[in-house]
C-alpha cells in the first residue's frame, strides 16, 4: 500500500511551521515545501526528534512554472501519496499598484493563486480516493477590497471563494476542503510585504500556533471556513451594514496611514 503524507507549502516559516507541526504531533507524515531548503531541514529534524514520521523536504520556489513538476517528482520518488494538502505559500506587497514593480505583483498571483489551484487540481484525485482534505490558507483580507495592497486582496478573494467552491465539489466524495482566514499575524509576511504591523495587528492578532490549533480542528470537522479569533470573527459580520464603496475608502485610509 502507497504510504499516505500531508503536503503543506510554504512551511519555512510563520503559520506554515505551525501547520507542520500539528499536522506532526497528529501522526501525519508531512511532505514540507518552500525555497528555503536549510529551514525545512530544521523543520524536519525537529519533527523528527519529536518521533514524528520521517518528513520529506522539497525545496523549490513555487513561483515558478515547473514547481509542481518538481512536487510530484519528489513525492514519487518517496513513494507516497498526497491525502491532505495544506495551501499556506503566499505573499503581498504594500503599495499603490501602479507605485510597485509589475513583475513583483504577478508573482503574487502566481505564488497565491495559480500554485494554489495547480496543486489542487493535480492531487484532487489522490485525496479523493483517499477521502482526505484540503486546507487553503486566505485571509480576512479576502472578504474586502484593498486599496493599499490590491493585488493581495484580490489574491486572497479568489482563495476564499475558490475554497468555497471546492468544499461544496468535493463534499460529496468525502473531502473536506477548509478556508483559513487568519487576521494579521506577528510573521515573516509583513517584512516581506513592506509595512510595519499596527493597531489592527494588536487587535486581530492570533499567534501563529493558536492559528494552526484552529486550522486544525476546522478542516478535520470539516468547516468550510475558519475565522481564528474573537476579532476576526465579527469583520464578516459587520461589513454587510456598510456599502462596499465605503468598505473600499476605509481600507485606503488606513492602509495608506502606514506610509
Amino acid at each position: 500500500m502507497t504510504e499516505r503524507v500531508t503536503l503543506i507549502t510554504g512551511a519555512s516559516a510563520g503559520i506554515g511551521v505551525e501547520l507542520a507541526r500539528i499536522f506532526a504531533d497528529n501522526a501525519h507524515r508531512v511532505a514540507l515545501v518552500a525555497r528555503r531548503g536549510d529551514r525545512l531541514e530544521s523543520l524536519a529534524a525537529e519533527i523528527r526528534a519529536k518521533g514524528g514520521p520521517e518528513p520529506i523536504v522539497i525545496a523549490c520556489d513555487l513561483g515558478k512554472p515547473d514547481a509542481a513538476e518538481q512536487i510530484i517528482a519528489a513525492l514519487a520518488a518517496a513513494g507516497v501519496e498526497v491525502e491532505y494538502l495544506v495551501n499556506n505559500a503566499g505573499y503581498g506587497l504594500f503599495g499603490r499598484a501602479m507605485e510597485l514593480d509589475r513583475e513583483s505583483q504577478l508573482g503574487i498571483i502566481d505564488v497565491n493563486n495559480r500554485a494554489l489551484t495547480d496543486l489542487t487540481l493535480r492531487f484532487a484525485d489522490s485525496i479523493a480516493r483517499l477521502r482526505g482534505g484540503i486546507l487553503n490558507v486566505a485571509s480576512i483580507a479576502g472578504f474586502l477590497p484593498g486599496p493599499g495592497m490590491a493585488v493581495y486582496y484580490a489574491s486572497k478573494a479568489y482563495v476564499l471563494s475558490f475554497s468555497e467552491a471546492m468544499h461544496q465539489e468535493l463534499g460529496p466524495k468525502g473531502v473536506r476542503v477548509t478556508a483559513l482566514c487568519p487576521g494579521p499575524v506577528q510573521t515573516e509576511f509583513q517584512n516581506r510585504a513592506g509595512f510595519e504591523p499596527g493597531f489592527d495587528s494588536a487587535v486581530l492578532n492570533v499567534t501563529p500556533a493558536e492559528v494552526a490549533r484552529q486550522a486544525y480542528q476546522g478542516l478535520m470537522n470539516n468547516k468550510r471556513i475558519v475565522l481564528p479569533g474573537l476579532g476576526v470573527k465579527i469583520v464578516p459580520f459587520l461589513l454587510r451594514f456598510f456599502p462596499r464603496g465605503f468598505i473600499a475608502a476605509a481600507v485606503s485610509g488606513f492602509q495608506l496611514r502606514r506610509r
